[in-house]
């Protein structure tokens, strides 16, 4: 399994982008080749986290350019500043 992780920072209204993301952006993760698991996760002080989980690289990567576009079209206002994404294997899990 293939992990990415999504952190942006400077969210201008964490409700309403956890609006937007449930409706809009969870459908497009459950369409991903080899999805797994996604979490929007709302970290306190203008952060949140995302993380999305696929069976494959190729499904986290095509995950990342998916948020990426997204963000773009519909988050600009909210998430202004741009992610730190991290991605890689998953090595161990519960």
């Amino acid at each position: 399994m293939y992990a990415a992780v999504r952190r942006y920072e400077g969210v201008t209204d964490p409700a309403e982008a956890a609006r937007i993301v449930s409706e809009g952006f969870v459908p497009l993760m459950r369409g991903v080749p080899g999805f797994v698991a996604y979490y929007w996760i709302d970290a306190g002080d203008g952060v949140m986290l995302s993380t999305s989980v696929f069976q494959d690289r190729a499904g986290a990567e095509a995950s990342i350019a998916t948020a990426a576009d997204f963000v773009r079209d519909h988050l600009t206002a909210l998430l202004p500043n741009p992610p730190q994404v991290t991605s890689g294997e998953v090595v161990a899990l519960a």
